[in-house]
């Protein structure tokens, strides 16, 4: 169970990336809300997750979650430029994240 609270707290970690983008610096009062909503919920999954996962695991899958999850949401609904110098860099990330997975069994 615990590595469901962690993925979801990793997806919930891309949703307050972008709200705090959408939020224009927090002049935004919908998408503000919304980003501290989600940013107390993927900590608190986060934690749970914690209990019975290693802390370089589990803080590392995360990150990267929420890391190739900006960089998807980037390119799929802001826009962002679509390089591949940023392809081979998520690749490497997911790539991390597979071997950090693989080390934890």
């Amino acid at each position: 169970m615990a590595w469901v609270y962690l993925l979801v707290a990793g997806v919930l970690e891309v949703v307050w990336a972008f709200t705090m983008k959408q939020s224009n610096g927090f002049t935004n009062i919908k998408y503000s809300a919304i980003t501290l909503v989600a940013m107390i919920a993927s900590f608190g999954l986060l934690s749970v997750a914690m209990r019975s996962l290693p802390l370089g695991t589990a803080y590392t899958i995360w990150t990267g979650i929420g890391a190739v999850g900006a960089f998807l949401v980037g390119i799929t609904v802001l826009g962002e430029a679509l390089t591949p110098m940023r392809v081979v860099a998520a690749l490497l990330i997911v790539s991390g994240l597979v071997l950090m997975k693989l080390s934890s069994s």
